[in-house]
This record gives C-alpha cells, structure tokens and sequence, in this order.
C-alpha cells in the first residue's frame, strides 16, 4: 500500500527530515537495517543488488514521487538491475520482482513464507485496524474471513444464485444510459462521461450483493454521491505515501495531513456502513431472529449476521467490526478493479476501431439483434473474452499487485532475503515482457485466440496474473471476470462508440493504489438496437 503515491509526497524535503534529526535518524537506520553476522547461508545466498539513487534515511522514496506512475519507474530500474533487486522504504527493504519465473516461485515455493501484509497507517485507520481482510496479516482470522467470503459471496454456487441481481443491474443501467441518449442527442450520437457510468454500475450490483441496496446511474442522489466521494477517497489515501510509515519516528508530524485525513474518511465510512448494519440488524430482529432469520438471509451481511452472530467474534474482533469490515472490504475492491478495467477496455477499442467492429459482428453472429444479451451467450463469446485478456494484460487493475512481506529468511532465485522484507510484484513489467508477448505494448486480442489461446488468468499462467496468485490472490476473479464480461458485453451490443476528437484517447495512467486513467473518458454514443430492447 505505501509504496503508491503521489507527486504531493515530494514535501518530503531535507527541513522535514532536519526536524527529527538527520545525523540521528541514519544512524539508527544503519543500525535497524544492517543484516547480522549469524547467518551462515548468507554467504552461499548473497542478497540481491539494491538499486542505486538511494537517499539516506529515505531510501529509494523520493525517486517514486512521480510524476510517472511507480510501476513505470520500477520497470525502468529493472532494465538496469534485472529482474530482481531491492530498494528502500525509508526503514523498510522490498524486494522487487519483475519477470515470471520469479514470481512463480515467490507465489508458490515461497507462498507461505510471503503470504504477509506490511503494516500502514492505512491498513489501520482504513482498514478497521486491519480487520478488512486485505489487509489482514496472514493467521486465523484472515483464513476464517476469506472462507467466509469465498464460499458464501464468490463461490461459482452464489454467484449463479446471484446471477438476476447483475442482470437486472446492467439492464437498469443500459436503459438510462439509452434514456440520457433520447434526452440529449444531436446529429445521432450524444458525448457522455463513461468513467462514472462504470463505476456506478459496478457499485450498484456489488451493493446488491453485499448490503441489498443501490445507488443509481445520473440520478444525482445524494447518498450514491457521498458513496462514491468517501470511497475514491479511500483509494485516494491508501495509495498516498505517508510519512511515518517510511519513517515511523516521524509520525507525531502527520506530514501532508494524510493521517487527519484518514480518520476523516474512516468515520464517513463508518456512518455508511453502520447505517446498513443497523437496517440489517432491525430486519432481522422483525423475523425473530434463529433460524427464521437465516432462512430469509438476503444478502451478505445478512449472511454474515448469521454464521458470525450479533454478540460473537472472530479471533478477538466483535462481530461488527467483522461484519462492517468485511462487507466494505468486498465492495471497495470489487468495484474500482472492475470499473478501472472496463474504462480502460473502452478506451482501448474507440483507440481501435477495427477491434471493436470485430466484437460487434461477433455479438450480432451469436445474439442477433432482436433480443439483449444474457449470461448464456457469454461462453460464446471468444473474442469479447480476449479483448479483456489483453486488457487486463495491458492495464492491470493492480500494476504492483497488492504488497506481500516475508514472515521468515529465505532464498529468492539464489539470493538471500531477510525476513520482513517487502515484496512488490510488477505486473506491468512481468505482462509486458517481450520474451513471452510478442509487440508487448501493443493492443493485439487475437493473440488470447492463437498464441496465447491456452493462458488463463486465474493464478496459474504466471506470464498473466492480473489478480495475483497464491494464498493472497484476489478471492473474487469470478465475480469480476462474469461482471466484465455481461457488461461490456451488453455495452457493445447495444451502442457505438467512436472518439470525440480526430486525436487517439489519452491512454495516461495515474498514480494510486489502483491504476485509473489520469482523465476522464469521453466518448461518443449512440444505440445501435431497436428502442424496444432497451426498455
């Protein structure tokens, strides 16, 4: 988490660091981070090269400050140190890996020795003391909340149990999307913001889902207002790089204001959450609790009421921090991944025109134009699926993938790395290696029909792994692969889209704990289906 920021954290300056000391301050860096005499396999297993740029007490912190996002940055450091090499967190080392056969040994040889989160301001303050099980650090009650999740929300059961709400949701969505088209088109087509038009629709059927409830699209409700600001502000923060999580001794500076921040942003989004448990726990006190309850259970935190219990806990945290923790944790991260992914599919195709006739023709082949676009026709569907391979490929939702810490010493590709040491996996670099992806910068679908037909992206093809891999792997690649695939889907049937300027999209990342486009994404739409299937 604290190794994304942005160009805000350059306040880091020589008088901050002059407040607590320099002289100090490295000293009893060197001290913490000098590696002991002890170990005997040290000498066979020498650590692996530090970059260089390093900066006393700082480290490497100041070389990712921007403006280029810090997947960029790093993928650059990897040309002239490898594909392997450590820099510095202020007191912290991580370990940066680049390339795939690395990674698969740190993702499986190595999973449990990796299977940590580092600890931040963030994870603390944001993440309910690290109940968001994320965040969590690797033991029982993460293992307890990640069954939970998986088999009662994500499992391939519930979600075909659930397969009405996304549905219904993208058909709520597509319809406004055409009422908005016949309230301000002129000249056939109407310029529309698509960036919010994901996010909303994302939201809403993740809501669903989790808490029964959605916000609506072009509704200008206050609530899906306040919704969507306090949730960018928690990407916002969790991606900022904070003082005192390089620099712990520095904390009592609240440098930036980024802890003020947190707190603020963490009681908005409790007054929401709490709210949707008290209308839980109200519901369910009206049908008497046990097993009546249970059996009318609607949603996940319905779900959750029921296996945790009102007065229970879990490994020490009470049953609403698990429950409000938990249920945010599944709806911060299902709907900005998605969201972030499918704006970046659609900027993609208005950039490639021809790719996105292809998609088009191959909807009309298989679905026609008489009727919407269901569940069923996904599986036929083949090039839809690979237009989001390679963008996933391209634009992981993630670049650096989520920051993994050792629990133990251990030996990476023949190098020594001590324990607690950060690791950070580039995705970019690994999926745009050009030893495996042929022109590897370049929009190219068909290569997932012929070259590529066999890579899946479910943790197993390490050349491809845009949710990770491991006992840390995105628990919910299900959910978001049959989102993307109905929405864009549905999307692409029913309008055209082409740029608003003769210019390509501005295809500029920007630096968070995700990685959206820098810029909103504008496009030209217009339906292509008769009025009556967009009712």
């Amino acid at each position: 988490m604290d190794f994304f920021f942005t160009s805000h954290s350059t306040t880091i300056s020589l008088s901050i660091i002059a407040l607590a000391s320099l002289v100090f301050l490295y000293f009893l860096f060197r001290t913490i981070s000098s590696p002991s005499k002890d170990h005997d396999h040290e000498e066979a297993a020498p650590p692996p090269e530090q970059a260089s740029g390093a900066w006393p007490v700082i480290g490497h912190l100041h070389i990712l400050s921007g403006p280029s996002p810090p997947h960029k940055v790093l993928g650059r450091m990897a040309e002239n140190h490898g594909p392997i090499f450590t820099i510095r967190m202020g007191v912290h080392p991580a370990l940066v890996v680049s390339n795939w056969e690395t990674a698969k040994e740190c993702l499986t040889t190595l999973d449990r020795v990796f299977a940590d989160r580092p600890e931040t301001l963030a994870t603390h303050i944001l993440g309910y003391d690290r109940s968001m099980f994320g965040f969590s650090p690797y033991g029982p009650y993460w293992r307890q909340i990640r069954k939970i999740a998986t088999l009662e929300l994500l499992s391939s059961h519930r979600l075909d149990l659930l397969k009405h709400v996304r549905e219904s949701e993208v058909q709520v969505a597509t319809k406004e999307l055409y009422s908005y088209w016949t309230k301000n088109e002129a000249n056939g087509s109407v310029l529309i913001e698509l960036t919010g038009w994901f996010e909303e629709i994302t939201l809403n059927v993740i809501l669903k889902m989790i808490v029964g409830k959605s916000v609506g699209y072009l509704t200008g409700g206050e609530d899906g207002v306040r919704l969507r600001r306090t949730f960018m502000d928690f990407f916002d923060l969790s991606g900022r790089f904070v003082v005192a999580d390089g620099l712990p001794f520095l904390r009592w500076l609240d440098v930036g204001g980024f802890e003020k921040a947190m707190r603020r942003t963490a009681e908005e989004m409790e007054a929401v959450v709490g709210e949707w448990l008290r209308e839980h726990k109200a519901r369910r006190g009206s049908r008497g609790g046990g097993e009546k309850a249970a059996a009318a259970a609607e949603d996940f935190m319905d779900v959750i009421l029921n296996v945790v219990g009102e007065e229970g806990g879990i490994e020490g945290r009470d049953s609403d921090t698990v429950n409000k923790a938990t249920c945010l944790a599944l709806t911060l991260a299902a709907s900005d991944t998605t969201a972030v992914t499918m704006t970046w599919l659609i900027a993609l195709l208005v950039n490639h025109p021809e790719v996105l006739k292809t998609a088009q023709s191959e909807l009309d082949s298989h679905v026609g134009k008489e009727r919407r676009v269901q569940e069923s026709d996904l599986r036929h569907l083949d090039y839809l699926k690979a237009i989001v391979k390679e963008t996933l490929r391209l634009y992981p939702a993630a670049p650096l993938s989520v920051p993994h810490q050792s629990t133990e010493d251990c030996t990476v590709a023949g190098r020594f790395v001590r324990k607690g040491t950060r690791l950070i996996v580039n995705l970019s670099k690994i999926q745009r290696d050009p030893r495996v992806w042929s022109d590897p910068d370049e929009f190219r679908p068909d290569r997932f029909l012929t070259t590529h037909k066999d890579v899946d992206l479910r943790g197993q093809d390490f050349e491809l792994i845009p949710f990770g891999s491991g006992r840390r792997m995105c628990p919910g690649v299900n959910f978001a692969m049959q989102v993307m695939h109905l929405t864009v889907a549905t999307l692409l049937h029913g309008f055209d889209f082409s740029r608003t300027t003769v210019q390509p999209v501005d295809m500029t990342e920007s630096i968070g704990l995700t990685n959206p486009r820098a810029s909103p994404l504008d496009v030209q739409l217009a339906p292509r289906l008769p009025a009556h299937l967009y009712g």
